[in-house]
Order: C-alpha cells, then sequence, then structure tokens
C-alpha cells in the first residue's frame, strides 16, 4: 500500500512538471517579439507558479474529497479554483514586476504589455488554465479509483470463489463416506472377507480424497483410478449386477479435470440407477476430445427419476464447481435417452 501511495506521489509530481512545462513553453514557440532571456524567465516562473499553486489546491483541497457528486464538494471544489486562480494570476503579476524591476524590456515587450486588451481577458486564460489542471486532475484521480476498486473486486470474487470451492469440496467425502459405509454395514454380518476388502477399498479412496481435496485439477487417469475402486467396492456389494465399461479416448488421459467429478457421477449412476433395477444394468464412461473441449460422458441403464427428498447434493456439487471454476465455458447435462440415464460433462482444454 505503502509503494503504491508512493508511485501515485511520483506520478503526480512528474505529470506537474511535464504539464505545465508543455503549457508554459508555448512562449518560445509563437512568434512574440520577446528577448531570450524574458522568454526562460517566463517560462520558469509560471511554470514555477502553476505547480506552486496547483499542488497547495490539492492538499488543502481536493485531497480529501471523496465524492464530487456531493453538493458542499462542488462548492469546494469552485471557491478553491476561485481561490487558485487569483492567486496564480497574483504571482505571475508579481514575477512580472519582479523582472521589470531588474532588467530592461525589449521595445517588442513593450508593445506587447501596452496592447493588451484588459485584465479580463489574462484572468480569463488563468483561469481556464486552472480549470483545465483540475479536470485532468480528476480524470486521473478517478481513473486510479476506478482500478483500485476493480482490483478489489476481482481480489474479492477470487477469495469468495476459493471459499465455495472449499466449501463444495468438503462436502465430497461425507456424502461419498456416508454411501459406502451403508455398503460396508449391509455385508458385515454377511460375509467378514468381503467387509474387510470393502473397508481397505474405503481406506484407499478416502485417502485418495483427502489428498485430492486441497487442489481444483488433477489428471483425468488419477480419477479414472478412484472410478475403478469405487467400481470394485459396489461390485462386491452389487456382484454381476453391475457392469462397468470404459472408453478413454487416447490422448485425454493427462488432461486437467476437477477431482472426483467422475467419481461422483459414478456413485449417482450406481445408487440411483443400477441398484434399483433387479437385473441390474451397466455403467458407461467414455471421454473424447473435440477441439477445445473435453467431453465426459458417464451412462447408465435405466430411468430418470429423482426422489422429491432427494437433496441431489452429488449434482448440485458438480454443477457449482464447474461454474466457479469455468464459468459459462463448461456445461453439465442429466437427461434420459432409450432407457438410459445419460450424464454429460464439456470442459474447456486449457
Amino acid at each position: 500500500m505503502q509503494i503504491e501511495k508512493r508511485n501515485r506521489t511520483r506520478l503526480f509530481w512528474l505529470l506537474q512538471l511535464v504539464g505545465w512545462g508543455v503549457v508554459n513553453v508555448t512562449v518560445f514557440i509563437l512568434p512574440f517579439d520577446f528577448s531570450f532571456q524574458y522568454k526562460l524567465f517566463s517560462f520558469v516562473m509560471a511554470s514555477v507558479n502553476g505547480i506552486l499553486v496547483t499542488s497547495l489546491y490539492r492538499y488543502l483541497l481536493l485531497k480529501r474529497l471523496e465524492n464530487i457528486l456531493i453538493k458542499h464538494s462542488l462548492i469546494k471544489i469552485f471557491i478553491g479554483l476561485l481561490v487558485t486562480g487569483f492567486l496564480y494570476f497574483g504571482l505571475n503579476y508579481f514575477s512580472e514586476f519582479v523582472y521589470e524591476t531588474v532588467w530592461e524590456r525589449t521595445p517588442g515587450e513593450i508593445a506587447f504589455i501596452e496592447e493588451k486588451v484588459s485584465w479580463i481577458s489574462t484572468v480569463l486564460g488563468t483561469f481556464l488554465s486552472i480549470f483545465g489542471w483540475t479536470a485532468i486532475y480528476f480524470s486521473v484521480k478517478f481513473l486510479f479509483k476506478y482500478n483500485q476498486n476493480k482490483l478489489e473486486e476481482l481480489e474479492l470474487n477470487a477469495t469468495l470463489r476459493e471459499a465455495q470451492l472449499n466449501t463444495l469440496k468438503g462436502q465430497v467425502n461425507p456424502h461419498f463416506m456416508f454411501n459406502s459405509l451403508n455398503n460396508i454395514r449391509g455385508l458385515m454380518l454377511e460375509d467378514v472377507s468381503k467387509s474387510r476388502d470393502m473397508i481397505t477399498k474405503l481406506s484407499e479412496m478416502l485417502q485418495y480424497a483427502l489428498v485430492k481435496n486441497t487442489v481444483d485439477a488433477i489428471p483425468l487417469e488419477e480419477e479414472l483410478e478412484m472410478v475403478e475402486n469405487y467400481i470394485a467396492l459396489s461390485k462386491i456389494q452389487m456382484e454381476d449386477r453391475l457392469q462397468y465399461v470404459k472408453d478413454i479416448e487416447k490422448g485425454t488421459e493427462g488432461m486437467m479435470i476437477p477431482p472426483m467429478i467422475i467419481q461422483l457421477l459414478v456413485e449417482n449412476a450406481a445408487k440411483h440407477g443400477i441398484s434399483n433395477l433387479k437385473a441390474g444394468g451397466v455403467i458407461s464412461l467414455v471421454t473424447s476430445q473435440d477441439e477445445n473441449t473435453l467431453k465426459i460422458k458417464v451412462t447408465n441403464t435405466g430411468k430418470l427419476q429423482i426422489n422429491k427428498d432427494s437433496t441431489q447434493l452429488g449434482l448440485q456439487n458438480i454443477r457449482q464447481r464447474l461454474r466457479l471454476l469455468y464459468g459459462t465455458k463448461a456445461t453439465f447435462l442429466l437427461e434420459e435417452v432409450e432407457s438410459e440415464v445419460v450424464a454429460t460433462i464439456k470442459i474447456p482444454i486449457s
């Protein structure tokens, strides 16, 4: 914050030097019959006077104004503009008096002074200079303020997004663990050996979930290992009623995806699809690449039926994480096609 403030102060003084220098350098450009000595004196004193009065103007009035749309702020600016204009005019007039006292004027300079229209035009020119400075100052000030607000907004959105993602990722473990423990409970009294195998698989999956819970993206091949473990865990309970096939397009294994997003789809297909069918069914996982998009499709036998008392936690988790990570660039579609439930995710390839 201190560095930013220091840089803005340096920029202000740089613009002061350059701005007033450019305004007053015209004394060397316009075809006036002035001596070089007078031109140099006029350039230096007018620039110094301009920098002095506008810096004082900024310190006393503008520095503490936060919103010029406020009535009292506009009044302060107007009063400050008048005071600064008269002060600038007075210093320039005093500088001319000093020059005339110390040095002799050339005939061209005397003729120019005598031919000046009136003090009104001089004062008007002075106020136009101060008004132009005020307009530029507020433009730069508002530009900095706008950029600062945008930066703060981006930082706030990033913090909020990270917090939301952490919350969503935290939902995955309890959701998955609850379903897996139910499977283990069902076999605990029937087959101790199978129950032991299920606990081992569950332990491996929970370890994976805990490790990957801190990242936003992992390679697809790592997620496939997680899915294989879940299928093995589910097949212990559903045996031959659950069939699993996969078709992974070559080249997609290393593509980055949100962790446990495919596992949630497969888990949803097994819990709400295959487990409700007496004859069982098939869960199919297909990945493919289409230009700059990775397509993930999970299909299961059955009909798309969502119980009224279902929280749909897994589906909501997927949608929200995709939205937070990719915005509108990613899509998630769940539909029923010819006695099959098809879940399709499309993720942009970075």
